[in-house]
């Protein structure tokens, strides 16, 4: 083996120091390259500091605090009245029995092809007592129809 080295002695020592020559050549080079671009160097150094500063404030920033608070508190429910319907409030606003019934079905959430459906009867009889209601009720909604008459308790 080492007579191998010594046989090919000058050809090791040259293509070592080729390869020194080489390496030295391109330190230069690189060297030479970040020293022409020495403000691009420096700005992109800068920026990438910021850059990463930024990400840091804003992950610390926006990171919520995490905090389980276990309130325990006794809640008592009012058991539920039976439900009384206001005569006195049914008489004066003169409602008739088939807009009592449309106003439960409305109440309901039920559209008004749903309650045509129920009731046996057409669409539009169903707009006319709707809109014959908002009359009597002096409201403009069907969810401002629905909150008054639970209000003067005309439906559960």
């Amino acid at each position: 083996m080492f007579r191998a080295f010594f046989k090919y002695k000058l050809v090791i020592l040259y293509g070592c120091s080729l390869a020194v020559l080489l390496l030295l050549m391109r330190w230069l080079e690189l060297r030479f390259l970040i020293l022409s671009h020495t403000q691009d160097v420096y700005n992109g150094a800068i920026a990438l500091i910021f850059t990463i500063l930024g990400i840091w404030i804003a992950l610390k920033i926006a990171k919520p605090k995490k905090e389980t608070i276990i309130v325990e508190k006794t809640i008592y429910l009012q058991p539920e009245k039976e439900f009384i319907l206001n005569q006195t409030a049914l008489t004066e606003l003169n409602l008739s029995t088939r807009e009592m019934e449309v106003l439960e079905l409305m109440a309901k959430g039920m559209s008004n092809a749903e309650i045509a459906e129920k009731l046996f009867i057409s669409l539009n009889t169903i707009k006319t007592h709707s809109s014959k209601l908002y009359e009597k009720l002096e409201v403009k909604r069907r969810t401002q129809a629905v909150e008054k008459a639970r209000q003067l308790k005309l439906i559960a």
